[in-house]
């Protein structure tokens, strides 16, 4: 049985961006594209619709990049409206305390420590990191790049936005901080 939330995600999804009830049934495309929207936000915007596994940053009047990106597993995505406040170029991490007590096989190595992974190649945020704030209040959501190309196009992080590496890069460079984000 379908949830009013996915019914509701699923319906505004489809106003935003043409044809894309009918597009469940093409290929999955990561490739940045220039693509028309439907709804009219401003410049400078970004959407991103977790049940297609698109970001959309808003070029000009009904006009957008498209990137590949992959979401959230069931239960852990943010949904909502937030800004960027922070950006970092091959940012440091740590998995949050819910991370490691949720994963204790794949993050035990943070368990009872204060390490932090520095940035570099072997980092899971990747390449460039954005960072979701909601009034002021880091959200620990990002936008980020990735170790796991394999997973564009898929619901398997720990709520975060993963994009390829190149494809963030070149986000990063268009955003600036203060970007308003909404995740639908």
């Amino acid at each position: 049985m379908i949830s009013r939330r996915t019914f509701i995600a699923t319906a505004a999804s489809a106003a935003v961006v043409p044809g894309l009830a009918s597009a469940q049934g093409e290929a999955f495309d990561p490739t940045p594209q220039y693509v028309r929207i439907k709804k009219d936000y401003q410049p400078g915007q970004m959407l991103i619709l977790p049940r297609s596994y698109y970001l959309y940053f808003v070029t000009e009047p009904r006009k957008a990049i498209r990137y590949g990106v992959g979401v959230g597993k069931a239960g852990l995505e943010f949904t909502g409206t937030a800004t960027i406040d922070v950006k970092k170029e091959w940012p440091s991490w740590r998995p949050t305390d819910e991370m490691i007590e949720r994963s204790p096989e794949t993050y035990g190595r943070f368990k009872g420590n204060t390490y932090v992974q520095p940035g570099g190649p072997d980092n899971p945020l990747g390449a460039r990191a954005l960072y979701l704030f909601q009034n002021g209040v880091d959200t620990y959501f990002r936008i980020h790049g990735t170790t796991q190309p394999e997973t564009i196009g898929q619901s398997a992080s720990n709520g975060c936005i993963r994009m390829l590496n190149e494809h963030v890069i070149d986000l990063y460079n268009r955003v600036p901080i203060g970007t308003v984000v909404t995740v639908l």
